[in-house]
């Protein structure tokens, strides 16, 4: 594969990964490119201004240096525009969850990260598409928005995966509103749900196994509802997950859509890829395939 000639590194300025953004510059600068355009941000959402600038520049690879909100905003302000469905993005994960890479076989190695930008193999992948905004690994809305919501911040800087788990057992006892989903456009379930999971991949928070099937170039999202309650159902619940797959457990049911519609019966925070949304009473997530082209590990 030809070395890129122009690079952009988009980079959260508190996440780490290896030696830093150090170390990153310096091996990139060390694969021969010509010119390489420096963006860092305070936080995720001011990446999409600088991916925007990358993307007019025309680049020949984009570096996104952070976790899944980082990956996550910036894969939708590619998937947007024209030209940025062409730019190869490479993934350095220097996150909590890394969810996106951990999925693609990406590792938590800044050498090897860098090695897979530049010799690595340059794949096709979907995305998921939610109020206008564009996912890699999943939607949730209920147990896992809220659960998400309260762990985002402080309480995720200071304790990593663990915030994930805290904030999990408190809203175990939570209670479970009653959803109506329609899966392209055919009634699919009507009755209480404490979470609804739409995923792109099979690895979700925590690296809980929660879509067994699922692969993200394969033009389907996965759906998955659980109606577990109370800290012993969500235990069972869980433990299926654990050993075997997740649609064996009786609190949980799955299928694989083009296009959900939800409605709830009360206002829900939901998700995407791990950062916390408004609340909703209704959405729809739909495929969008072969949106973005990302580097892996070659076979």
């Amino acid at each position: 594969m030809r070395t890129p000639r122009t690079i952009a590194v988009v980079a959260h300025q508190r996440k780490n990964l290896g030696g830093g953004l150090d170390e990153l510059r310096r091996r990139i600068t060390g694969q021969g490119v010509e010119k390489l355009l420096w963006y860092e941000v305070p936080k995720s959402r001011k990446a999409p201004k600088q991916v925007r600038k990358a993307v007019e520049a025309g680049v020949d690879l984009l570096v996104v240096w952070g976790g899944d909100g980082m990956v996550q905003r910036s894969l939708d302000v590619l998937a947007r525009t024209k030209r940025g469905g062409k730019t190869p993005v490479a993934i350095m994960p220097a996150g909590t969850g890394n969810l996106l890479a951990g999925n693609l076989g990406i590792p938590t190695d800044l050498e090897q990260a860098v090695d897979i930008a530049f010799n690595g193999e340059r794949r096709r992948f979907d995305l998921g598409r939610l109020a206008g905004e564009h996912f890699a690994v999943m939607a949730g809305v209920g147990f896992d928005g809220a659960m998400i919501k309260d762990a985002d911040g402080a309480l995720k800087d200071r304790l990593g995966k663990l915030a994930y788990v805290w904030t999990g057992i408190r809203h175990v006892n939570g209670s479970a509103p009653r959803a109506s989903i329609t899966i392209d456009g055919t009634p699919w379930f009507d009755d209480e749900a404490s979470c609804v999971l739409i995923g792109n991949v099979g690895k979700i928070t925590g690296g809980i196994q929660a879509f067994d099937d699922a692969a993200p170039d394969d033009g389907w999202l996965e759906v998955g509802v659980a109606t577990a309650q109370g800290a012993l159902e969500w235990a069972r619940a869980l433990g299926t997950m654990a050993v075997g797959r997740s649609d064996r457990s009786p609190f949980v049911r799955m299928t694989r859509a083009r296009r959900v519609d939800v409605k709830l019966e009360s206002k829900l925070e939901y998700e995407l890829d791990g950062g916390a949304r408004a609340k909703t009473k209704k959405f729809t997530a739909s495929v969008v395939p072969a949106a973005v082209q990302i580097c892996v590990p070659k076979p």
